[in-house]
């Protein structure tokens, strides 16, 4: 049995989440159905994160045990055959036995997209966060400063999970403006996200880049002392998980 490792891109609008739910329609459980019909057998893939119901996905990863080896140049079009047009797998390939999609991730990158058009670009609506308020720019790059390094971001972790390690280390934040396209995009890089991390950071900085928060309101935040500074969750359709990173792969 081979140890396949799949990247896969998709539209999350549609989907409550990437992994298995219970009387819920997810991305795992759409690959999974295809991978059954290919391999005539169940097949249960590992993903390298679990994004939520409608935050959406370049560069998703995941891997699987299968009965057999399929080519990894015929496996992608296969595979996309099955699935909804909102689902594609980008790439295929082999890796070793001990390779696991979560465990092995040294890194991820997310994206977060702001409509800043005075009124909704309706094709962009499913894609990022209208808007239109001003923002200064200045003040919202500073602030994303601050979120860089090692830091215990117990107040940017949204309630739902038993995880206790709050602390994370995020390499950078850059916060990039096309004016052409209206569009405030939010890049995080980071070591790894605590559930909902990403979205309560962009709610604060969009705060701070409204003058609603100082920044050593947001420092505050950050050191615990300062909770209520903490987001509010931006909507989910402005994420976008845009890279998996792995040490080797």
């Amino acid at each position: 049995m081979g140890n396949t490792v799949i990247t896969i891109s998709y539209d999350g609008t549609a989907y409550s989440g990437f992994q298995v739910q219970a009387n819920a329609n997810t991305v795992q459980a759409e690959l999974e159905r295809a991978l059954a019909v290919i391999y005539k057998a169940p097949v249960r893939i590992n993903g390298a994160g679990r994004t939520d119901a409608g935050v959406h996905a370049r560069g998703q990863v995941a891997n699987f045990s299968a009965p057999f080896i399929i080519d990894s140049d015929q496996l992608p079009h296969a595979l996309n055959c099955l699935l909804p047009d909102d689902i594609v797998v980008a790439a295929a390939h082999e890796a070793g036995d001990g390779f696991h999609a979560r465990f092995d991730a040294v890194g991820k990158v997310y994206s977060y997209s702001i409509d800043r058009a005075l009124q909704p670009q309706v094709l962009r609506r499913l894609y990022s966060w209208h808007m239109p308020e001003p923002l200064n720019l200045d003040q919202l790059r500073e602030a994303a400063r601050l979120f860089e390094g090692t830091h215990d971001f117990r107040v940017f972790q949204a309630a739902g999970t038993t995880i206790t390690d709050t602390v994370r280390t995020i390499y950078a934040v850059s916060v990039s403006e096309n004016v052409k396209d209206q569009i405030l995009t939010f890049t995080f890089e980071g070591r790894g996200f605590l559930y909902r991390m990403v979205r309560m950071i962009t709610g604060t900085l969009i705060r701070a880049g409204k003058g609603v928060l100082s920044l050593s309101e947001v420092e505050a935040a950050l050191a615990g002392s300062n909770p209520s500074a903490s987001g509010p969750t931006a909507p989910p359709h402005g994420l976008c998980l845009e890279k998996v990173i792995y040490e080797e792969l």
